[in-house]
């Protein structure tokens, strides 16, 4: 009876080392799927941030050759209007030069009475 008495308490202590060593287990496994689940999740990430940095490089090098089409066209239209209004286009371009030239004295007039 004194034997099983003593067994009692190394067969506790047996029952609870495998018990900690059971929730040990668990706890890794839990972790481990977690971390592998966190895994997928920031390589999806990356793929999507990958996407999306490739798609607005295509959107910008679009905008910007639209852009250049748009100043290329402007540029021949002014050269054909020169070409076919030759005394208009050197009217235009003196009116212009003149106006800014009174608007310029008068912002350097008014910086001066300051």
């Amino acid at each position: 009876m004194f034997n099983k008495k003593i067994q009692e308490p190394s067969s506790l202590a047996d029952q609870a080392a495998e018990s900690a060593t059971h929730a040990i287990q668990s706890t890794q496994r839990v972790a481990n799927e977690a971390l592998d689940s966190l895994a997928g999740s920031v390589q999806d990430l990356r793929h999507q941030a990958s996407a999306l940095a490739h798609r607005g490089a295509d959107s910008m090098r679009d905008t910007s050759k639209q852009l250049r089409d748009k100043a290329l066209r402007a540029s021949d239209n002014t050269l054909n209007y020169i070409k076919d209004e030759p005394i208009k286009s050197v009217l235009i371009a003196a009116a212009t030069g003149a106006a800014l030239m009174a608007l310029i004295s008068m912002m350097a007039s008014s910086r001066d009475r300051r």
